[in-house]
């Protein structure tokens, strides 16, 4: 089984590319939506973040007001740090459950599409790595642009993850978002040529039908030994 990495930074366009995936057939399990579900009311992530965050991060409904706790973090680092600490066993292990779900299906490639995969030290399980890049002013304008949000709002979103310069540095696969839609798909097409490349004997031997001729194999040798000896 082959797990790709796939990250960016606010604003680069990277959930783009994750629906260029899924469209081609490739599944990709998305940390947001874990993110959201670990958040969802009476679940464990939320009653920790409320009794961290307080009831006023809640909407009438009882859920959290995502905007407004986003709000709250990417003004303090310190929060943020706390956030994250709080959210990540549950969405790391959201993470694990949805890839044993597609594992189980037979999947050979899935894409995991998580914003922290360097901070939260998820690419130490992900080969290849792809990062999806642009350069520092067409993020600012294009997350302004999205959101509808002040420069210096944009500026203080952006400052909170891991520069892309420095993701840049550590890809594997570089897909460079800077220029229009149709520059995109073309880079994205020679990114999907690598990611769909036969799998090594490894991964092979790590994906469900690698596992089940392992067993067989395992099962026939047994039998062939006992007959020996």
């Amino acid at each position: 089984m082959r797990i790709v990495g796939l990250t960016g930074g606010i604003g680069s366009g990277k959930s783009t590319v994750s629906n260029l995936f899924k469209a081609h057939g490739i599944p990709v399990v998305d940390a947001d939506v874990v993110a959201r579900d670990v958040l969802k009311k009476g679940t464990g992530g939320w009653k920790k973040v409320v009794a961290a965050f307080g009831q006023d991060i809640l909407r009438p409904d009882g859920e959290v007001d995502r905007p407004k706790l986003g709000q709250i973090v990417f003004s303090d680092p310190e929060k943020r740090h706390l956030l994250n600490k709080l959210l990540a066993p549950y969405i790391s292990s959201g993470i694990f459950l949805a890839v044993l779900k597609l594992w189980m299906k037979g999947c050979k490639i899935i894409v995991l599409d998580v914003p922290l995969l360097f901070e939260a030290k998820i690419d130490r399980w992900t080969k290849p790595i792809i990062v999806v890049w642009v350069d520092p002013e067409t993020q600012l304008q294009r997350l302004m642009s999205r959101d509808g949000t002040s420069e210096e709002d944009a500026k203080s979103r952006i400052s909170a993850q891991m520069p892309l310069d420095l993701k840049k540095a550590r890809a594997d696969i570089l897909i460079d978002n800077t220029g229009s839609l149709e520059d995109l798909n073309n880079n994205f097409q020679k990114a999907l040529v690598y990611v769909t490349k036969p799998l090594t004997w490894t991964e092979f031997g790590l994906s469900r039908q690698g596992a089940f001729l392992a067993c067989i194999f395992i099962f026939f040798g047994v039998i062939i030994c006992r007959k020996v000896f």
